[in-house]
């Protein structure tokens, strides 16, 4: 998979453009992602994620780092073998892009804010 391109809103993942946030898999993009609560990033948000066993999962937090990702998330991600990146969209697709040729990679993106 491959993000050609990411503004505030707007992601194109391989010739596909979505406008809601999205989770990027190995092979397949959820399009219908959203958070119990909005801004705040829960374990219960990422079932799928730790299902798939990813090695890293970056964590596009908004074009100004709006969504916040809590200890108790990040602690029970880490847990599970999970190394957890958290960075602007705009950085977390640079790194998306950058590390899924060496490892299993998902990309949790927040899209706006």
């Amino acid at each position: 998979m491959k993000i050609e391109h990411y503004s505030f809103g707007k992601i194109t993942i391989d010739g596909k453009t979505y406008t809601s946030d999205v989770i990027i898999y190995p092979g397949r993009v959820d399009s219908s992602w959203w958070r119990k609560e909005g801004h705040n990033l829960q374990v219960v948000d990422l079932t799928d994620v730790i299902n798939a066993k990813p090695e890293i999962l970056l964590v596009g937090t908004g074009s100004s780092g709006l969504m916040k990702v809590p200890k108790e998330t990040l602690s029970h991600l880490e847990s599970k073998g999970i190394e957890v990146h958290m960075a602007l969209t705009e950085k977390a697709v640079e790194l998306f892009n950058k590390l899924q040729k060496d490892k299993i990679v998902i990309a949790a993106l927040h899209l706006t804010c």
